[in-house]
């Protein structure tokens, strides 16, 4: 095998036609024969260049609505002879077999297709069978073919006929079988995971899993760590999705904090008002609701100030002029809303390094979606948590039922405990978060330390009396002793939501009817780890 290789003879057969023409051009220019099928054919010769149909090439014309077209021996051997094996290359003289030095195929449109919400008939007839046989074939013998799946390479295959007068090197058709692989076990992942879901699998024998790269990141959650931002496809808006407006690139750490930041805030409706949350290391430092999206921002700054700083801010509602002066008060990483009017924008303009994103919608919280965490030697994979309750769900099970305002407030902090890493304890006044405590090794510490911190913040904002006077608290699991309630109630608290299911649970009420709470369990538990 020799290290540069001469391309003579391609065969271009694209789903996706952008740059073809381009593409074939600059080929023809260069003395390649040009191969191709179907509609590629066709924009090619209707842009003026000479192409040879691959039936003519086969002998045999497209077939099945094309499901048979370049599955032949005329194509496969030339895509899969070795140039410098005496006997391929007799056996190529013997059956006429022409050598095919560049394969150019992007495939079905088969996620696109899916991510429409087509039906099970239509998504199966875009499964490409052809394409990904090519472009295996084709990458196996990278020593000899060049393969290009991908509208970006276009420019740096033609880059390479440029540096090496008509060749490629064998560096680079290593790197285009790379990607060429890597492509079709996306494709392939991509079918099976629709399927999956098609057919109701829990949990099916095999697992396959696949991303395009967004991003090539500096580091991940340290310096030393490299990392690199992948997405999936899915059309769900947040972080993956969102257009950034301005800002440095987007870190490890900016991405995960964003994407908590932005699911959170998605759990609060629009139509109901304006929400913002706050989010230092992937919890909230602060959430609430407010009459303007500048009050909401306000009342979750004021939750803890301190950790605030630096953090990411996600909102429900567009960021307009007056809401982004108070945010650009203090140093923020990124802000992320559906949108951004031009007033915002020019107030953003000057700090440089803050990202602004705009994802035009919130995420459905009720959305299905598959969760992926990685252990050693394997991963771990669970529904998305979309669990939510509404009032009716909450069963009352203290002497006394909670209010009205007691009620509501219940109902947020529930909301903001989804997102709070476990032992997750949530104290909420009216409609804001007063005090977090998350990750925990026990829930008592996590019931004082965010009693705690509401207590610093009352001293900072110059209050007599702690934030969580007059609170409810909420829980993301049963208390297993009446000691974290009971913090809670010394705190200040006057009503409780939790799961409930403890062994305990009859002596946690009893303490919850002594103290004068009221309390409600959800029968759902919110752990977050």
């Amino acid at each position: 095998m020799t290290d540069l290789a001469p391309v003579r003879r391609a065969l271009l057969s694209v789903s996706d036609k952008t740059g073809l023409v381009e593409l074939g051009r600059a080929l023809s220019l260069r003395g390649i024969e040009l191969l191709s099928t179907g509609g590629s054919a066709k924009t090619l010769r209707d842009a003026g260049l000479e192409v040879r149909d691959v039936a003519d090439v086969t002998g045999f014309p497209e077939m099945m609505d094309g499901r048979v077209k370049t599955l032949h021996p005329m194509v496969h051997g030339g895509l899969l002879a070795l140039r410098d094996n005496d006997e391929h290359v007799a056996a190529m003289t013997e059956h006429g077999i022409g050598p095919i030095d560049l394969l150019v195929v992007n495939l079905y449109p088969f996620e696109e297709t899916v991510a429409k919400g087509a039906d099970y008939d239509t998504c199966i007839e875009n499964i490409d069978i052809g394409g990904p046989a090519m472009i295996r074939a084709a990458a196996k013998n990278h020593a000899c073919v060049n393969v290009v799946v991908d509208v970006e390479d276009y420019d740096a295959l033609l880059d390479e006929l440029q540096t090496h007068d008509g060749q490629t090197s064998y560096a680079f058709r290593q790197r285009l079988a790379l990607t060429a692989y890597a492509r079709t076990g996306a494709y392939d992942a991509a079918v099976s995971g629709w399927m999956t879901k098609a057919l109701g699998q829990q949990a099916p024998r095999r697992r396959a899993v696949a991303g395009h790269l967004a991003q090539a990141l500096r580091y991940g959650e340290n310096p030393h760590q490299k990392a690199a931002f992948y997405v999936d496809g899915s059309a769900r808006p947040g972080v993956a999705t969102a257009k950034q407006l301005q800002g440095k690139e987007l870190s490890y750490n900016n991405i995960n904090d964003t994407d908590a930041a932005f699911e959170l805030v998605s759990e609060f409706a629009p139509d109901a008002g304006p929400a913002c949350a706050i989010i230092k290391h992937a919890n909230p430092c602060g959430v609430a609701r407010g009459d303007t999206l500048t009050q909401a921002y306000t009342r979750a700054f004021d939750c803890d100030r301190t950790s605030a700083f630096g953090g990411i801010i996600a909102l429900n509602h567009p960021l307009d002029g007056q809401t982004a002066s108070e945010i650009a008060k203090i140093f923020t990483e990124v802000v992320i809303a559906p949108g951004a009017d031009d007033a915002a924008r020019a107030v953003f303009a000057d700090k440089k390094n803050l990202r602004l994103l705009v994802t035009d919608a919130l995420a459905d919280p009720t959305e299905a979606a598959m969760m992926l965490k990685q252990v050693s030697g394997g991963f771990l994979v669970q529904d998305k948590d979309n669990g939510t309750v509404c009032r009716d769900d909450l069963k009352v099970v203290t002497k006394r039922a909670p209010s009205e305002q007691e009620m509501a407030d219940l109902l947020f902090a529930w909301k903001v405990a989804k997102h709070v890493k476990s032992n997750a304890i949530v104290y909420v006044r009216d409609g804001a978060t007063v005090g977090v405590g998350a990750g925990q090794m026990s829930r008592v510490d996590s019931c004082r330390i965010a009693a705690r911190k509401a207590e610093d913040m009352a001293n900072e904002l110059g209050l007599e009396t702690p934030l969580t006077q007059g609170s409810v608290v909420a829980s993301d699991a049963f208390f297993p002793f009446a000691d974290g309630l009971l913090t809670a109630a010394e705190a200040g608290a006057t009503a409780v939501i939790q799961p409930g299911g403890s062994m305990r649970d009859e002596d946690v009420i009893a303490a919850a009817d002594e103290a004068g709470l009221a309390m409600v369990l959800t029968g759902m538990r919110h752990f977050r780890h």
